[in-house]
C-alpha cells in the first residue's frame, strides 16, 4: 500500500463486482491532500463505482479505503468526511438559493449566527450574492451547479466528490464552469475527486488523472505525462487523438534511434526509448499535431520521416483543420494549426497531393505488438466520430 499522506485518499486493493461484472478490479492508488484529481474513462469502466465506494453508497467486496490515514470502508455515508455533487444538482425546488446552501448546517444544528456567516461566505465564493433569494427555477444551469457545490462545501468536508457535474450543461457553460471549479478549488484548498468521461475537462483542471479501463487503472499521471508519455495504446487513443503503426525493429541507426519495418508502409525512423532489440515487435503512436503537412516537398532532414500522400478527408475546426491523408496504404490523421489566414493562399483540399513529415522523436513506442489489448472497446459517450484516430495498423 502507498504511504499515507495527511489529507490523502487511499484505495488499497479495492474490488467491486455486480454479479458477473467486475466493475472495479483490485485497484490501488493514492490521491494526495489538496489535489484536483480526475478519474477518467469511458462508460462502464468503473469510475462512478469508485466514487460511490468513497462516498459510502456502495461497499467494496475486498480491499480498504482510507482518508487521512483512517479507514472508512465500513463507515456509513453520514460519518465520512466527504460530500458529493451530482450531475443533476439535486437542489430543493421550494427553497431559495440561500436556504439550499444553509440546509446542511441547519440539519447539523448550527447556530443561526454561524449559518448566516457561512452562507454569506459561500455566496461570495460562488458569486451569487445577488441571487440569494431566488428559487432554483429562476437561475441558470451553471448557477444551479454552483449552488450545489456551495451546499456540498459548507459542511467543510475534507474531500469533495464530483460525479460528472458538468454533463447536463451546454458547451459554453461547461467551459465556464470548469474555470469556476478550478477557482473554487484554489480558494478552498481541499481534495477534489472529479469523475468524467470527457478528456478535455480532465486535462484542463486536473493536477493528476487516473485513466480507468475495464475496472483497472491503466495509468496515473499529470495531464502532460498522460498525453506525451502514454503507457498503453488505450491511454494514447483515449487521451487526445493519435495514429497507430505496427511493425518490428530491423536495425539500430544509432544508440538512440532505430529503423522500424512497418506493415503495409515504408520503414520509419523512431526514437527507441523502450530499448527494443532488432527483431522485436513494436506498436507506435504518432499524434496528429506532431505531423507537418505541405503541398511542396520539404527538404529531407536527419531523423525525419517524409512521405507523400493524397488528402482523403478534411474537417475545418476553426482554430485548426483536420486532414486524413492516404500515404503508402495508410490512412494518417494530421492537424494543421491556423496561426495565420491568408485570403490569397489556396488552402489544402480533397484529393490534393501533399507531403507529410515528422521528427523521429515524435513517434512514441507503446507496448509490444504481441501484447496489445484486443478486447472490444466500450462506447465513449458524447464523443464525435472524428475525435479519436486509431486508423492505420491494418487496412
Amino acid at each position: 500500500m502507498a504511504k499515507v499522506v495527511s489529507g490523502s485518499v487511499v484505495f488499497d486493493s479495492v474490488s467491486k463486482s455486480y454479479g458477473d461484472i467486475k466493475a472495479v478490479d483490485n485497484v490501488s492508488f493514492e490521491i494526495e491532500s489538496g489535489q484536483f484529481f480526475s478519474i477518467l474513462g469511458p462508460s462502464g469502466c468503473g469510475k462512478t463505482t469508485l466514487l460511490r465506494l468513497v462516498a459510502g453508497f456502495e461497499k467494496p467486496d475486498s480491499g480498504r479505503i482510507l482518508i487521512d490515514g483512517q479507514e472508512i470502508t465500513g463507515l456509513p455515508p453520514n460519518q465520512r468526511p466527504v460530500n458529493t455533487v451530482f450531475q443533476q444538482y439535486a437542489l430543493f425546488p421550494h427553497l431559495t438559493v440561500w436556504e439550499n446552501i444553509a440546509f446542511g448546517l441547519r440539519i447539523a444544528g448550527r447556530r443561526e449566527e454561524e449559518i448566516e456567516e457561512e452562507v454569506t461566505k459561500m455566496l461570495k465564493l460562488i458569486q451569487l450574492e445577488h441571487s440569494a433569494q431566488k428559487k432554483p427555477d429562476q437561475i441558470s444551469g451553471g448557477q444551479k451547479q454552483r449552488v450545489a457545490i456551495a451546499r456540498a462545501l459548507i459542511n467543510k468536508p475534507r474531500v469533495l466528490l464530483l460525479d460528472e457535474p458538468l454533463a447536463a450543461l451546454d458547451l459554453k457553460l461547461r467551459q465556464k464552469m470548469l474555470l469556476d471549479l478550478d477557482l473554487i478549488h484554489d480558494e478552498v484548498g481541499i481534495t477534489f475527486i472529479f469523475i468524467t468521461h470527457d478528456q478535455t475537462e480532465a486535462m484542463a483542471v486536473s493536477d493528476r488523472i487516473a485513466v480507468l479501463h475495464h475496472g483497472s487503472v491503466e495509468q496515473i499521471g499529470t495531464p502532460i505525462q498522460l498525453y506525451e508519455s502514454p503507457k498503453s495504446s488505450f491511454v494514447a487513443a483515449f487521451i487526445g487523438d493519435t495514429n497507430f503503426f505496427d511493425g518490428r525493429v530491423v536495425s539500430k541507426i544509432s544508440k538512440e534511434y532505430s529503423l522500424l519495418e512497418m506493415e503495409d508502409f515504408p520503414n520509419i525512423i523512431c526514437f527507441n526509448d523502450k530499448q527494443l532489440s532488432v527483431g522485436e515487435l513494436v506498436h507506435l503512436s504518432i499524434r496528429p499535431e506532431k505531423i507537418r503537412i505541405s503541398r511542396e516537398q520539404p527538404e529531407p532532414k536527419p531523423n525525419h520521416n517524409l512521405f507523400s500522400g493524397i488528402i482523403e478527408d478534411v474537417v475545418y475546426k476553426g482554430d485548426h483543420t483536420k486532414f486524413w491523408v492516404r500515404a503508402e496504404g495508410q490512412r494518417i490523421g494530421v492537424f494543421q494549426q491556423h496561426s495565420r489566414f491568408l485570403l490569397d493562399e489556396k488552402p489544402l483540399s480533397w484529393n490534393d497531393r501533399v507531403w507529410i513529415t515528422w521528427h523521429a522523436d515524435d513517434g512514441f513506442m507503446l507496448e509490444k505488438y504481441s501484447q496489445i489489448d484486443t478486447r472490444e472497446p466500450e462506447t465513449i459517450d458524447e464523443t464525435e466520430p472524428d475525435d479519436i484516430i486509431i486508423e492505420g495498423s491494418k487496412e
